[in-house]
């Protein structure tokens, strides 16, 4: 019930058109009563008294009642079909919107596949709920009341006879709706784990076919259908057996009130009139019942939709999104003091970690895979705050500044290049808005990317394809890095921003890159030592744990681990050391 209210109150959002439809909802069940009521004038009077002169007008009034009811149908659908569109509209942007506003630690634990699933799908079977839940609900409500109360008119003992199967309908519905909930969820959860499948193989597709293993992902996409099916097959065996009962019951009430109301008549009770009335009348009065099957799945299905939607809407935003400190601008100066992060509460990622970066100044971070170089500049982000420890930017504590502001502050370039399937013109505007195709070509040709972008046919215009597929690797991430270069931040993180490039390349972006460090501050992360060599300073991690600092010929003499880093790479490297 308190989903049911919630999806209430998004309605009143559209107070009008919502009033509007229940409005001729109710003038549609009053038209209902017009055809017993002329069907017993037809049998009582003018068959009865003979009166063949108000067949005309009698039939007039039911065939006026009855088109007035259709036209009626018609406008209230088109009002509710738009009614449904909007509040999916209007559900989708509040999903989406809570989706950017949710820290990247959840997307950590739920996949791509599972939330699109419950935008796309879940979203207009929550609203299903609205158009052919409530208000075919609360229209199956007024028609049972409005016709039960003509029926108690004609006669209470043959209305109390009509109704004799309700009890036994409702226990049965009652049941079968609390019982189907739980397999109803577990439908919607496999389609989502189906969508999960689903979208794993289509982004990994060249991984499938480059390992050739396409007869096992379409295994497991096949048990993974086939579970689909067996959860919604066991809906339908239920669904089989109850509705057929449902039926049976309320049809078994037509002979019970033609058998009574047939006694009444021989026994001058009830006129013949009122029996057919009545008969008519018991169309429209199970005519709700009959969409039980319809309406319960509805309930059913946008109840479980509704509770995966509110599950999202209902997680608590990221912390210092918006609030918290925005100072006027930043120098650059980082300092982390004894910091340690675990991504569980395993070994720590990052062990009382204490370095310092001055404005302007270029840091390294080299060590073995698994290190924490990278967990390093996703603290810088905040995409994850420290277990214990502080960092500090310009002297401020980091967990007192406005992530929004941080994160405009920073160019971040990471090792996996990633373009939106736009123009490349777009794709560069993320950085800067309003800048200009000077500015665009500028950055361009700063990160050696002008070439290749003139080159193709669209120039700027060219669209980079799903996840930037048209273009190569270098040439992804030398956009990429064209695209930190507009921002122009005084802070800028380059995670292997070169590891896709070739030697000639890499050379042309190091000098673009050299340039930019003389006023910003600048964490680098490089297997490759070749690029770290001319660093202000070089932090070696092993482990999450500081073990060296200094320049690159400091640590040279010193001997230790960032030494026997160099002489492993460089023995297989035909590039110079210095």
């Amino acid at each position: 019930m308190a989903i049911l209210k919630r999806i209430l109150r998004l309605t009143f959002r559209f107070p009008l058109q919502s009033g509007l439809s229940l409005a001729m909802a109710v003038t549609c069940t009053v038209l209902v009563l017009v055809l017993p009521g002329v069907t017993m004038r037809f049998v009582d009077v003018i068959i009865g008294q003979k009166r063949p002169d108000l067949i005309i007008p009698t039939a007039s009034v039911g065939i006026g009642a009855i088109l007035l009811r259709q036209l009626l149908f018609t406008l209230r659908t088109y009002y509710n079909n738009s009614l449904e569109l909007k509040l999916t509209h209007l559900i989708r942007v509040e999903l989406y919107d809570k989706l950017q506003r949710l820290p990247v630690k959840w997307f950590d634990s739920n996949s791509s596949g599972e939330i699109m699933s419950r935008v796309a799908n879940d979203v207009p079977t929550a609203n299903r709920i609205m158009i052919e839940g409530v208000d075919q609900a609360i229209a199956a409500i007024l028609q049972f009341l409005i016709v039960v109360g003509y029926m108690c008119w004609l006669s209470w003992q043959l209305t109390l006879v009509t109704l004799i199967p309700l009890p036994f309908i409702a226990v049965l519905t009652t049941w079968w709706s609390r019982r189907s909930e739980p397999m109803w969820r577990e439908s919607s959860e496999a389609t989502s784990a189906l969508n999960a499948i689903l979208h794993d193989n289509l982004s990994g597709i060249r991984q499938i076919k480059a390992y050739t293993v396409e007869p096992q992902a379409l295994e497991t996409f096949d048990k993974a259908s086939r579970k689909v099916g067996e959860k919604t097959m066991t809906v339908m065996r239920g669904q089989a057996l109850v509705w057929p009962g449902v039926s049976f019951i309320a049809e078994s009430g037509i002979i019970l009130m033609v058998a009574f109301g047939a006694h009444w008549v021989l026994a001058d009770q009830l006129s013949k009139g009122a029996v057919i009335s009545f008969l008519v009348a018991w169309g429209f009065l199970f005519d709700p019942i009959s969409r039980i099957n319809t309406l319960s799945q509805t309930f059913t299905k946008g109840i479980v939709s509704a509770e995966r939607v509110f599950k999202i809407l209902d997680t608590p935003d990221e912390a210092n999104l918006t609030e918290g400190i925005r100072p006027e601008r930043m120098t650059g100066h980082v300092r982390f003091e004894n910091v340690s992060f675990s991504y569980s509460e395993e070994a720590p990622t990052i062990n009382d970690l204490t370095l310092e970066a001055q404005p302007g100044e270029t840091v390294a971070l080299v060590g073995a895979t698994g290190a924490g170089k990278s967990t390093v500049l996703n603290l810088l982000t905040r995409f994850y705050d420290p277990t214990s420890g502080h960092i500090l930017i310009d002297g401020v504590p980091l967990d007192t500044i406005s992530k929004e502001w941080l994160r405009d502050q920073l160019g971040y370039v990471t090792q996996e290049s990633f373009l939106f399937n736009t123009t490349l013109r777009e794709n560069l505007l993320l950085a800067k808005h309003d800048a200009s195709d000077d500015e665009i070509w500028a950055a361009l040709e700063a990160a050696n990317a002008a070439g290749f972008v003139r080159a193709s046919p669209d120039g700027l215009a060219t669209v980079a394809g799903e996840r930037g597929g048209r273009f190569s690797g270098g040439e992804k991430q030398r956009l990429s890095i064209a695209r930190a270069l507009l921002k122009n931040p005084p802070l800028l993180l380059l995670d292997e921003a070169t590891s896709a490039l070739d030697n000639k390349t890499e050379r042309l972006v190091q000098e673009a890159l050299e340039n930019l460090r003389s006023d910003r501050t600048c964490f680098v992360i490089a297997h490759r030592l070749s690029t770290v060599q001319k660093a202000d300073r070089i932090c070696v991690l092993h482990h999450g744990t500081l073990v060296e600092q200094g320049t690159h010929a400091e640590l040279i003499r010193l001997g230790g681990s960032y030494a026997k880093l160099c002489e492993a790479t460089f023995a297989n490297d035909p590039r110079p050391a210095a």
